[in-house]
Formats: C-alpha cells, sequence, structure tokens
C-alpha cells in the first residue's frame, strides 16, 4: 500500500505563465509540485464572464501546459469549485501545501478566496499566496504605495524552475474545456485577439520593433489605435506575461533607443516609451483601488452621489447603446467593433462610458457589467475604478462629459472608422456622417441611408442631454460636506506622483484630486 505523500499545489489564476512566477519557483524549491488550475462553475456564471475570456484562457492554458512540460510537471485541470477541489486533493495525499499569487478580482473571487482561506485554516493546509505585481494587501497609507511599486519592479523578473519534481496527480485531469461544455454569456469572437505567452511576447515586441513609435500620438484615434497601442492589456489581465517583465522590456528598449543615434532610432519613440512605461504605473494603481475598497465594484465611491442614477436603467436606452444602435454614428461604430475583436481604445471607451452615464443618464452598474463581457482584456481592478471615474461618482476627479460628435470630427475627421463599421454610412459625404439626421430628406434618399429606416435617429439631442447632465452632477459636488469626503477619498486612493500632478505629494487639487483625463479600462496600453 503507497502512503500519501505531501504536496505543493500552485494555483494558477490569472497568472498563466512559469517566468516570473514566485509561487511557483517557491513551491519547485520546498517539495513535489501540483499545478493546478479550475473552471470553476460559479465564477463563471457571473454577469462579468463572457465566453471569449474562457476562450482567450484555454489557449493560455495550452501554452501553459507546454511550457509545464518542459519543466517536467504536468497541468491538472479540474471543473469544480475550488475548496471542493481542494477537499479531495487533501483525501487522496492526506497532506498538502497551497501556493498562489494574491488576486485582485471581482467581489465572487473575493469570496471565494476567503472560502478557501477558511478551508485551508479548518484542515490544517497553510496557503502561502505571495504579492503580484505592485498591488500591496493591507495597504496603510497610499503615501508609500510609490515606494512600494517601484521596490516591487527593481528585481529581475523571476525565471522559470530549470527542473521541479512533479507530484503524482491522483485524480483526473478535465483538460482543456472547450466554451462549448460551460454555462457562459455570449459567443467568442473570431476577431479577438490570440492568447499564450508566445503570443505576448510577439505583441510586446513587434510593439517595441515597429509598431509603438507613434504610439503617445495615436493611441487616442479609433483608426489607427489597434496598432499603434501595445495590445498586452489582455495578456496582462490573464498573466501571459507580468507587469515587471514589461517594466524591464521597456528599461532594455530605452537604452538600445539611446545607444542609436537621433537619426537611427527616429522621431517619436523615446517621447512614446515614456508614455508606455507610466502605463505600466497606472494599471497597478488603479487595481489597488480596487484591493483597498472592493466595494467600489458595486456603490460609488463618494457617498453623496448614492441614489444619483440607481433607479435610472432605461432598458430601451440601455440595448440602443449595447447594439450600436444610439444613432451617434461615433458611439455606434465603436460599440460594434468592440462587439466584433472585444477591444477598442482608451479614449473611446471613456467616450462609451461618459455618453452612457451623462447622455444616456443610465447608472453605470449596468453598462459596466456589459462592457466587462465586451472587453477581452477585462480587469476588474482597473475596469470599476475607472468606470465610476469617467461616471463621475468619484468625487475626486474631473467630471469630463466627452461629446461624440466632436470626439468623431478630433479622431476620425474623413469618417474613415465610422464607415467602416456602419455600412448604411458609406456614401454620406463627411459634412454630415457625423450627424446623418442633418441630411435634407432628398438627400438621405440620394445617399441611401434614410434616418429611422436604414440609420436610426439620435436617442438623446447630444447638446441638451449634457447640460442637464452637467447640471445634475455639480449641483453634488458643492458644501464643506462634499469635500471633506473627497478628501478622505483621495487620502485613500489618489495618485502620490507629484511628476505626474504637478503638486506636492498629498495636496489634492480642490475636491478633484487626479489626473484630468486618465484613461479606461486595461487597455491603458
Amino acid at each position: 500500500m503507497t502512503l500519501p505523500t505531501s504536496i505543493h499545489v500552485v494555483w494558477f489564476k490569472r497568472d498563466l505563465r512559469v517566468t516570473d512566477h514566485a509561487p511557483l519557483v517557491a513551491a519547485s524549491s520546498n517539495g513535489a509540485v501540483l499545478p493546478l488550475y479550475l473552471y470553476e462553475p460559479h465564477l463563471l456564471q457571473q454577469p462579468d464572464v463572457s465566453a471569449q475570456h474562457v476562450a482567450f484562457i484555454n489557449e493560455c492554458l495550452q501554452s501553459l501546459q507546454a511550457d509545464l512540460s518542459t519543466l517536467g510537471l504536468s497541468l491538472l485541470t479540474r471543473v469544480g469549485e475550488a475548496v471542493n477541489v481542494l477537499a479531495e486533493l487533501k483525501r487522496h495525499h492526506g497532506s498538502l501545501t497551497l501556493w498562489s499569487h494574491e488576486e485582485t478580482g471581482n467581489g465572487a473571487t473575493y469570496e471565494r478566496d476567503k472560502r478557501v482561506a477558511a478551508w485551508c485554516r479548518s484542515n490544517s493546509v497553510t496557503w502561502h499566496e505571495l504579492p503580484n505585481a505592485g498591488v500591496v494587501r493591507r495597504l496603510k497609507s497610499r503615501d508609500v504605495w510609490s515606494r512600494v511599486w517601484d521596490d516591487r519592479m527593481r528585481p529581475a523578473p523571476l525565471a522559470a524552475p530549470q527542473t521541479a519534481a512533479a507530484a503524482s496527480a491522483v485524480i483526473e485531469s478535465h483538460g482543456i474545456v472547450a466554451v462549448e461544455r460551460l454555462a457562459l454569456n455570449g459567443v467568442d469572437k473570431p476577431k479577438r485577439q490570440r492568447g499564450g505567452r508566445a503570443q505576448a511576447l510577439a505583441d510586446l515586441q513587434s510593439f517595441f520593433n515597429e509598431r509603438g513609435q507613434h504610439y503617445r500620438v495615436q493611441m487616442s484615434s479609433p483608426l489607427v489605435a489597434a496598432d499603434a497601442c501595445s495590445r498586452i492589456s489582455t495578456h496582462l489581465a490573464y498573466g501571459t506575461l507580468s507587469i515587471r517583465e514589461a517594466v524591464h522590456a521597456v528599461h532594455q528598449q530605452r537604452s538600445r533607443l539611446l545607444a542609436m543615434s537621433k537619426e537611427e532610432r527616429g522621431s517619436g519613440w523615446l517621447e512614446s516609451l515614456k508614455s508606455f512605461e507610466g502605463r505600466l504605473h497606472w494599471h497597478c494603481h488603479f487595481i489597488q483601488k480596487l484591493e483597498s475598497s472592493p466595494s467600489i465594484e458595486f456603490v460609488n465611491m463618494h457617498r453623496a452621489y448614492r441614489g444619483l442614477r440607481e433607479d435610472n436603467n432605461n432598458p430601451t436606452l440601455q440595448a440602443a447603446w449595447c447594439a450600436g444602435e444610439t444613432g451617434l454614428p461615433m458611439i455606434d461604430a465603436c460599440m460594434r467593433m468592440l462587439a466584433a475583436t472585444g477591444w477598442i481604445n482608451f479614449r473611446m471607451r471613456a467616450m462609451l462610458v461618459s455618453f452612457s452615464s451623462y447622455h444616456l443618464w443610465q447608472h453605470w452598474r449596468q453598462p459596466a457589467l456589459h462592457l466587462a463581457r465586451e472587453f477581452l482584456d477585462y480587469e476588474p481592478g482597473i475596469h470599476y475604478p475607472q468606470v465610476q471615474m469617467q461616471s463621475g461618482t468619484t468625487g475626486i476627479n474631473t467630471v469630463r462629459i466627452y461629446n461624440p460628435i466632436k470626439q468623431a470630427r478630433d479622431h476620425d475627421p474623413d469618417g474613415t472608422f465610422v464607415r467602416r463599421w456602419i455600412p448604411a454610412l458609406q456614401r454620406v459625404p463627411a459634412d454630415f456622417i457625423f450627424e446623418p439626421w442633418r441630411l435634407t430628406d432628398n438627400l438621405q434618399q440620394q445617399y441611401g441611408c434614410v434616418i429611422g429606416r436604414d440609420y436610426p435617429a439620435p436617442v438623446v439631442d447630444v447638446e441638451v442631454a449634457a447640460q442637464r447632465a452637467r447640471d445634475a452632477i455639480w449641483s453634488f459636488r458643492q458644501g464643506a460636506a462634499f469635500r471633506k469626503e473627497a478628501q478622505e477619498i483621495f487620502i485613500a486612493h489618489g495618485s502620490r506622483s507629484p511628476n505626474r500632478e504637478r503638486r506636492k505629494p498629498g495636496k489634492p487639487k480642490g475636491a478633484a484630486a487626479s489626473a484630468k483625463a486618465q484613461p479606461v479600462q486595461g487597455d491603458l496600453f
């Protein structure tokens, strides 16, 4: 009879790589290792999860399996709740130690982790949760956060273990589970980005080698941003690439560029690299907000705004916005691109949230869930603080109401992007492309775009709706009580970087204490 043996279970979550993976390195030096990935039914049924997310994860798992095999390890995958699978492993092995990265996910993963921690305590199982990137668990003061981030980014990324002792998997692996076999929202997007470690490295290198030269000036335009942006946000969200790897890659790239003459490197590279590096910092900065205040996923950050729009969920307006049928061409083109590809650039994301929150006057929670399902690079810790920021409910950020007509003229002056995604507007001339309802009836017939038949009439008057929203929002931002709570929110969550904000650390600029136009969502890159 074979006696049970103690094993070291490395629980992979949103860290699907073997390089710069501290739990894997630590477990490998302590005994026999069993890598584990779970398809957790309760999490997969959450309203922020979609089929495209799991399809991308599956591609990452295939890559992870191959990389683990080079270390002599096999990935155990199971469909089941975490506590149940861990209990099953403990029954078979008698003793186990659990290793993972700390996770800042949605409310469901937070509650799951609390259940796992309770089970570990009750069953004498040690769970080592190691820091992930620059997010600090139980952070006592935001004043020290940037220094901690710098300290964590400074060491070189950890190499993968050269070899590891493999623990025998005494329970069956379920393999890579097809999305069709899981109860998921939506369907996969054929035009989405591909997953896996090799793809992550390829995307980063192509950005450094050619695509990123004019990143700083091109990242705002939906016409060119898909190429000009690094596109590593999804790889960071699922951990095929670590933040520290990206930071060190920036430093290496800068050194290479500085070794060249100005003529050799060309214009734009150093400025774009600086902007990109700043967004790597912002990535962790925003996730830290949700880590410190998980309620941000569910309720307005500033209590003065609670009840502001909670009852304003108009199903008709919501459906038009989701489908790209609002009658505002730039809004609709962006929503249609997002539906097809799972990605849109940061400025357009900000505009979409702003339009839903201000012009349509919808509470942000349901639109945020829709965008979470649509964004392939959905990162909860970035998503919810950013959605609240663009909805005007943080109390510390400038109220920014994007005019979708002006944004179209600024970033798609000839209407090329709009025509690409809205066939009904193909023949409409540039003078009318962003306001096709201004065409006379005869011109609508001539250009094959009859409003109300070929393309919807606008669901709101942009100017009137914006003014109404502006008056409502600013009516709440008055008085000492509002400013006092805004100050408290800034102390808990505001940036402390004087170089970025050009002010003394800890001194908010009035009630609005953060940058005017910080990007939305995980596609900061």
